[in-house]
C-alpha cells in the first residue's frame, strides 16, 4: 500500500526536483532507476517485490510476513549469528519488511565494501536457510505481536475495518496471520512463500549514491539474477464495501477508537490531484483542515483527527481516524458526518489557494539522504510515473481549479456511504 500524500509532498521538495534520475538496464535485463551522487562513498539500494502478504495461500495466512522476517536469519553457509556478524563487519545495513502489496528490501553500504555487501545480500535473497531454531524464535516474536495486537483498540479497529471493507480478499485479514495459522506454518510453507513473492517478474529497483550506471547494472545481475523468473499469481482487484452506518465492538477503556471510510480513486485517475487537494482540506496534514477545525479547535473533542487517500494495488479508499473519550463519541460522529456533507458542496478559493501553497512548498518533506531517495524512486516506478515527474509535479497541482475541486467533491464525497467502525465503550447515538 502506498500513502500517496506523503510521496507527493516529498516530491515537491526543491532538493529532489533538481536531482537527475537515470534509467539503467542491467546486462541481464533488470531495470532500475539511479541517482548518482559521488560526494560520499556510500550507496543506498531499495528493492520492492510486488505482491506482498496478499500472496498468502489459503490457510497459510502470515506465511509471507514470517518468511520476510527470516530472510536475514542465515543464508548459504552462514547461520543467523554468522550472517549478522558478516553484515556488521562490513558496516552494511539491510532491512526487510512486508505489507499487503509488497516485500521491501533496503540496503545501505560503503563503497569500499559494496561488492562484499551485495554478495551477502544476494545470499539472503536467493538462499535463505530457514533454520529450525531461527524459525521458532521469529515465530514466537510474531505470536507475541499477534497477542499484543489483540489487546490494542487501534489494531482491533483497523482489523475490523479491513474485514468489513474487503471481506475474504487478502486485504480483509491481518497480514500477521492468526495465532493458529502462524503456529501451523511449516518450513515448506515458508519456502513456498519465498519462491512466490521474490521473483524477477515483479521487481522494482532504485539506487542512490556512489555508484555508476555500469556498476549498478552489474550489481543487479549479481544480486537478483539468481531469483526465479516468475512468482505466484497476483490477487484480483476487490470492490470496496461501504455499508454506511456504524459497526461497533465493545472494548474496556476510557476512549473509543473511530475509523471511517468510503470509496477512493486510483492514482492514474485524471481527478487525482484535485482529490489530493480535497483530502488535504478535509483532514490532511496540519491544523487547517475542516475536520481538525470542527472536531478539535471548535469543540475540543480530540487531540488529532486525519484523513488520507489510500492506494492499494487492487483497491482504493478514503480513510480517516480519531480517538475520543467515550462520552464524546456520538458528537464526534455527527460532526464528521456534517463535515463530509458540507465539503461535498464545495471548497472556498482561500482553502484551495492555501492548500496549493502547502502542497507545492510550504511544508515539503526535506531531502534527507540517499536511502530516502531510493525508496521514493521505487514508489514512483510502481505508480508509473516518468523520471521527470519531480520537476513537473507542482505544475500539475497549480493547474487544478476551484471548479475541478468542487466537481470532484460532489462526485467523490458520498455522505450516505460514509462508514464507521468503533472499538471502545462509546455509543454513536
Amino acid at each position: 500500500m502506498i500513502r500517496l500524500l506523503t510521496l507527493l509532498a516529498f516530491l515537491a521538495s526543491p532538493a529532489l526536483a533538481e536531482i537527475k534520475i537515470q534509467e539503467v538496464t542491467s546486462p541481464g535485463g533488470i531495470k532500475a532507476w539511479l541517482v548518482e551522487n559521488h560526494d560520499i562513498a556510500f550507496t543506498a539500494l531499495d528493492i520492492r517485490f510486488q505482491g506482498g502478504t496478499s500472496l498468502d495461500l489459503p490457510g497459510k495466512r502470515g506465511a509471507t510476513n514470517l518468511m520476510t522476517a527470516l530472510i536475514e536469519e542465515g543464508s548459504g553457509d552462514l547461520d543467523a549469528q554468522a550472517f549478522a556478524a558478516a553484515r556488521d563487519g562490513l558496516a552494511a545495513d539491510f532491512k526487510f519488511s512486508a505489507d499487503a502489496d509488497g516485500v521491501d528490501v533496503s540496503a545501505k553500504m560503503l563503497t569500499e565494501n559494496r561488492d562484499k555487501a551485495l554478495g551477502l545480500l544476494q545470499g539472503a535473497l536467493t538462499a535463505p536457510r530457514f533454520d529450525t531454531e531461527a524459525v521458532e524464535r521469529v515465530r514466537a516474536q510474531v505470536l507475541q505481536v499477534i497477542s499484543s495486537n489483540a489487546k490494542d483498540p487501534d489494531t482491533i479497529a483497523s482489523t475490523l475495518l479491513a474485514h468489513t471493507a474487503f471481506g475474504d480478499h487478502p486485504y480483509g485479514s491481518d497480514e500477521n496471520g492468526t495465532a493458529d495459522s502462524v503456529k501451523a506454518l511449516t518450513r515448506d510453507d515458508l519456502v513456498t512463500a519465498w519462491k512466490g513473492a521474490m521473483a524477477r517478474d515483479r521487481i522494482y529497483v532504485a539506487a542512490a549514491g556512489d555508484i555508476t550506471p555500469d556498476q549498478l547494472g552489474k550489481a543487479l545481475d549479481q544480486l537478483l539474477g539468481g531469483l526465479p523468473a516468475k512468482g505466484a499469481p497476483q490477487p484480483s482487484d476487490v470492490k470496496l464495501n461501504v455499508p454506511g452506518g456504524v459497526i461497533a465492538q465493545p472494548f474496556p477503556g476510557p476512549q473509543t477508537t473511530i475509523l471511517f471510510w468510503q470509496k477512493g480513486l486510483r492514482f492514474d485517475d485524471p481527478d487525482y490531484f484535485a482529490a489530493t487537494i480535497l483530502n488535504e482540506i478535509l483532514g490532511g496534514n496540519g491544523f487547517s483542515s475542516r475536520l481538525m477545525d470542527e472536531v478539535r479547535e471548535k469543540r475540543g473533542l480530540t487531540y488529532g483527527i486525519d484523513s488520507s487517500l489510500v492506494i492499494y494495488d487492487h483497491a482504493q479508499a478514503l480513510e480517516g481516524s480519531v480517538s475520543v473519550s467515550n462520552d464524546k463519541v456520538a458528537e464526534t460522529v455527527k460532526v464528521i458526518r456534517d463535515v463530509w456533507a458540507g465539503l461535498a458542496k464545495g471548497v472556498t478559493q482561500k482553502e484551495l489557494d492555501d492548500t496549493k501553497t502547502y502542497l507545492t512548498g510550504s511544508y515539503p518533506l526535506r531531502f534527507d539522504g540517499n536511502a530516502r531517495i531510493a525508496s521514493i524512486l521505487v514508489g514512483m516506478q510502481m505508480l508509473g510515473l516518468p523520471t521527470d515527474y519531480p520537476a513537473t509535479r507542482n505544475a500539475k497541482v497549480e493547474a487544478v481549479t476551484l471548479a475541478d475541486v468542487n466537481r470532484v467533491a460532489a462526485k467523490l464525497l458520498t455522505p450516505g456511504e460514509l462508514s464507521f467502525v468503533m472499538v471502545g465503550d462509546g455509543k454513536a447515538d
